[in-house]
């Protein structure tokens, strides 16, 4: 059973790959990087320097140019105690709003692993629920014909001559 979810989380993995890596090239062609520059300093984070600031994101206003020519204002999330005037790199889709960028490496590679392993939890859920089953189905035929037999040979053994 184990070789079986080892198949189907390697199959599994490789079509789950291969369709985030496509979808991340249709993103990347469906998209346009671009700079924006801050119109306000971004909040900064009570604790400068830790892990915990590097991570989150805090949202701001930023001014940038569209694919289509024009100045645009939006929100986006940035660093912590960024100045105005700053810049940062956004997605713009083609009406010019500022979009989710496309998943990185790392988040493929974890979405990729995250399926496979469902699958092969899968498989073995599956081979063990299946086993299961069959047991108790066998332990209930063999307990019925044991009852038939008993039955018959019984009266042979609790009644005297």
């Amino acid at each position: 059973m184990p070789v079986l979810g080892l198949g189907a989380a390697f199959a599994t993995g490789d079509a789950a790959h291969r369709h985030y890596h496509a979808s991340v090239e249709h993103r990347r062609q469906a998209l346009n990087r671009t700079t924006a520059v801050l119109t306000h300093d971004a909040p900064g984070h009570p604790e400068p320097g830790s892990a915990e600031a590097r991570e989150n994101r805090y949202p701001a206003t930023v001014r940038f140019t569209d694919p289509n020519g024009r100045t645009r204002t939006a929100e986006t999330d940035v660093l912590p105690g960024l100045n105005a005037g700053s810049s940062v790199h956004v997605w713009v889709d083609a009406d010019g709003a500022i979009a989710e960028p496309p998943m990185t490496a790392e988040q493929i590679r974890s979405r990729t692993m995250g399926w496979a392993l469902v699958a092969f939890l899968t498989v073995l859920l599956t081979g063990a629920a299946a086993y299961r089953c069959a047991a108790v189905v066998l332990r209930r035929r063999n307990l019925a014909e044991w009852d038939t037999e008993w039955a018959e040979t019984a009266p042979r053994w609790t009644t005297s001559p």
